[in-house]
Formats: C-alpha cells, sequence, structure tokens
C-alpha cells in the first residue's frame, strides 16, 4: 500500500523536523541579550540623573513613552527570550540568517508595542497620582497602600493565572499563529504574545508608583520576580506569595513612608 503524505507548504512557520543550526540560535539569543543589556545601561543611566520623584517627574509623554519603551526592554526581554528563540527555531525555512534575525527583531517589536500601549495608562496614572501627592502630601499614604492591594489581589486572581499559564507555556498558541497570513506575520505574534505579558504583570508596573518610576532596586526585583514567575518551575506558587507580600505591604504602606519613595512631595 501507497503512503501518500500531505505536503507542508513553504509558509507554515512551524513545521516539524526544522530546527535552528546552533549557530543561528546563539545569534537569536545574543540578539534579544544585546537588546536588554542596552536597554538596562540607558535605563539606569537616565534613573540616576532624574532620581526618584512622584508623578511623571515633568516628563511630556514622548518622553516618557521612550524611557517605558527602555524599561520594558530590559525588565521583559529576559523572561521573552525563550519565547522569542522557540519562534526563531520555527522560521528556520529562511535561507538567509539576515532574514531570521530581521524576523525576530519584528517579533520583539510587536511584544514591545503592546507594552508601550499600556505605557498610556501608565502615563495617566502617574499624572493623576502626582497631582494628588502635590495637592495634598498626606494622599501619598493611600494611594500607596491601593497600589500595593491592587498588585497583591491581582497576583492572586485568576485572571493572573490564565495569562501566566499562556505565557509560561505558549507552545500552542505558537502552533496556533501558524494559520495567521504572512503579511506582518511576526509582528502580530509579538503583539499577541505581548498582549498576554501586560495581562500577566501589568499590575506589577502599578506597583511602580510607590515605589518610584525610575527606582532601579525595584524594577531590578520586578524583573528577577517576572523571570522566575515564567520560567522557574514553582513560578505560580511564587506568584502567589508575591501577591500575600504586596497585600502586607498594602497594610504597612500607610504607617511606613520608607515604602513609598515614588510618592513622596517633591522638594522642588
Amino acid at each position: 500500500m501507497r503512503t501518500i503524505q500531505r505536503p507542508i507548504t513553504n509558509d507554515h512557520p512551524l513545521r516539524p523536523g526544522v530546527l535552528l543550526p546552533a549557530r543561528e540560535l546563539a545569534v537569536a539569543w545574543s540578539l534579544i541579550v544585546l537588546i536588554a543589556v542596552l536597554a538596562w545601561v540607558l535605563t539606569v543611566g537616565q534613573a540616576l540623573d532624574m532620581g526618584i520623584e512622584p508623578g511623571t517627574m515633568g516628563m511630556a509623554l514622548p518622553l516618557f513613552l521612550v524611557l517605558w519603551l527602555a524599561m520594558m526592554a530590559a525588565m521583559m526581554l529576559p523572561s521573552v527570550a525563550p519565547v522569542a528563540v522557540t519562534w526563531a527555531k520555527g522560521i528556520a525555512r529562511q535561507s538567509s540568517g539576515a532574514t531570521r534575525a530581521l524576523r525576530t527583531t519584528e517579533f520583539i517589536a510587536g511584544y514591545l508595542i503592546a507594552w508601550t500601549v499600556f505605557g498610556l495608562v501608565a502615563y495617566g496614572a502617574l499624572a493623576v497620582t502626582g497631582d494628588l501627592v502635590d495637592r495634598d502630601p498626606d494622599a501619598g499614604k493611600w494611594i500607596g497602600a491601593a497600589a500595593f492591594a491592587l498588585a497583591g489581589l491581582y497576583q492572586l486572581g485568576p485572571l493572573k493565572n490564565v495569562c501566566l499559564r499562556h505565557c509560561r507555556s505558549p507552545i500552542g498558541q505558537l502552533l496556533h499563529y501558524a494559520s495567521y497570513r504572512p503579511r506582518m506575520r511576526d509582528l502580530r505574534v509579538g503583539l499577541h504574545h505581548g498582549a498576554y505579558c501586560v495581562g500577566c504583570c501589568w499590575a506589577l508596573m502599578i506597583a511602580l508608583i510607590p515605589l518610584g518610576v525610575m527606582n532601579i532596586a525595584a524594577m531590578a526585583g520586578l524583573a528577577v520576580l517576572i523571570f522566575l514567575e515564567k520560567l522557574w518551575y514553582r513560578g505560580p506558587q511564587l506568584a502567589r506569595v508575591a501577591g500575600i507580600a504586596f497585600l502586607g505591604l498594602a497594610a504597612l504602606a500607610p504607617f511606613q513612608d520608607w515604602l513609598l519613595p515614588g510618592l513622596q512631595p517633591s522638594m522642588m
């Protein structure tokens, strides 16, 4: 009996049996690491110049979004690197290594666009909270408590679990992306995965309102937490522990000003 094999079309991005050569895999990893390192250098340099102040620190929206984009690249790319490399394996059919690098960059661009859109929300929240603190310094205590409580409750909620599960095991969704039309597919894949990542981590970013949006220690701590949540085998349990810790911070915030460096009135 003759065996009939189903043909595999050339535009299928995850066809079986296609492996990315070790050198090309190293290039994909190096590209992501390089972007993350440059983003950290830019973010740390700017944070040292600006210090920690409430609100938007006088930044106009375009400048804020540039810095926000750098922050998100620094904080998020280490945890999204395995997904980006998995997608790079799926596009190994391309004959040109430069094309693979370009498509991986397009994936990362889509991912960062999702976080830049959330940056608009973050800017609005910072503008409002900064204005409230300027009017009434005591308001910072309750804003900080509310931000920590929101982060804690979301960490313990069902939507966090759904989005975290996607970020930890995205292969099923990556296979679904194979049905996308080739035109701008990589950008759309990155954007879609980025939207899940925003759903997973947005409340942690809200915690930067009391901690300070340019607080290097807070950014590094959250980046490590996000990395472990997504890649450590006990990540879901860690997310719940972090949620309980944030609720503890919410209870302490009205009485401990040192927990709220990002909500201390400006001395200018």
